[in-house]
């Protein structure tokens, strides 16, 4: 059963990969926050998955709820900040 779930977390390290090229190189600062927002979301399954692997999911699990906590608080202070400083869309200039 330890194949099945390092083939998954194969898989969810590729899938990560494809995410970190929308992370990087996003057309706009919306598209690079979401990309860091699922790299988060799979790190927290990343997680749980070595813990089921190593045999010791309550652990990792614990690791994974604590990662999930701060990458929300994370995403939602920088959305915050880039909708009230920088500004999240492009806005069409009034003249």
């Amino acid at each position: 059963m330890d194949i099945v779930f390092l083939s998954a977390a194969v898989f969810l390290a590729l899938v990560m990969a494809l995410t970190l090229y929308r992370a990087i190189a996003g057309p706009t600062v919306l598209d690079r926050m979401i990309g860091v927002n699922a790299i988060g979301s799979k790190t927290t399954a990343m997680l749980v998955l070595i813990g089921l692997i190593y045999h010791k999911v309550d652990m990792f699990v614990d690791i994974a709820i604590a990662y999930a906590c701060l990458n929300f608080i994370a995403v939602l202070a920088a959305s915050r900040y880039f909708q009230k400083k920088k500004g999240l869309y492009d806005e069409p200039q009034e003249e």
